[in-house]
C-alpha cells in the first residue's frame, strides 16, 4: 500500500512537471514576440507582458513539487552527498516532517483565505489593459503548497521505507 501511494504521488507530480515544463518554451516565445513587437513595431501590450508573469509564476509554483520528486532542489550538501542511503533517508524523513510539511501546511493556511478573497472579488489587474485574472495568479500559491505537501508525503514515505 505504501509503495502504491509513493508511486501514485510521484507519477502525478512527474506528469504535471513534464507538462508544466512546456510552459517555459511558451514563455520564451511569448517574451520574444513582446520584444519584437515593442522594438520592431513600437507596439506593446500590458496583457501580453502580464501573461509572461503568470506563466513564469506557474512554472515555478507548479514545478516545485516536480523538482522535489526529481531530487533537484538546491541544497547545501557538504555532508549529504557523502552519506549512505540510510543516512540520506533519515535526513529526508526528518527534513520532510520538521520543515517541508509544516511549511506547506502554514503556506496553505495563510494562502487559502488570500486566494479565496481574490476569487470572491474576481480580482483583476490594476493596469489598464491588463489581465482580469489576478485571482488565478494568487491561486498558484495554495496549489504549490498542496503539490509540495503531496510530494513531501511521498518523500517521507519513501524515506521511511528505506530506513526499514
Amino acid at each position: 500500500m505504501l509503495d502504491t501511494l509513493i508511486q501514485r504521488l510521484d507519477n502525478f507530480n512527474r506528469s504535471l512537471g513534464r507538462g508544466i515544463a512546456w510552459l517555459t518554451l511558451i514563455t520564451v516565445l511569448l517574451t520574444f514576440v513582446i520584444v519584437v513587437l515593442r522594438y520592431g513595431f513600437d507596439w506593446g501590450s500590458i496583457a501580453m507582458q502580464e501573461s509572461v508573469i503568470y506563466l513564469h509564476a506557474l512554472v515555478f509554483m507548479a514545478g516545485a513539487a516536480y523538482t522535489l520528486e526529481r531530487d533537484e532542489h538546491v541544497r547545501v550538501d557538504i555532508f549529504y552527498s557523502h552519506m549512505g542511503p540510510k543516512h540520506k533517508a533519515w535526513v529526508n524523513l526528518l527534513g520532510s516532517l520538521l520543515f517541508l510539511l509544516p511549511f506547506c501546511l502554514f503556506t496553505l493556511w495563510v494562502s487559502l483565505p488570500y486566494a479565496a478573497n481574490s476569487w470572491k472579488l474576481l480580482e483583476g489587474s490594476r493596469e489598464a489593459g491588463g489581465l482580469p485574472l489576478v485571482f488565478l495568479l494568487k491561486s498558484y500559491i495554495p496549489i504549490m503548497a498542496i503539490l509540495l505537501l503531496l510530494q513531501g508525503i511521498s518523500l517521507a514515505a519513501r524515506s521511511l521505507k528505506e530506513i526499514r
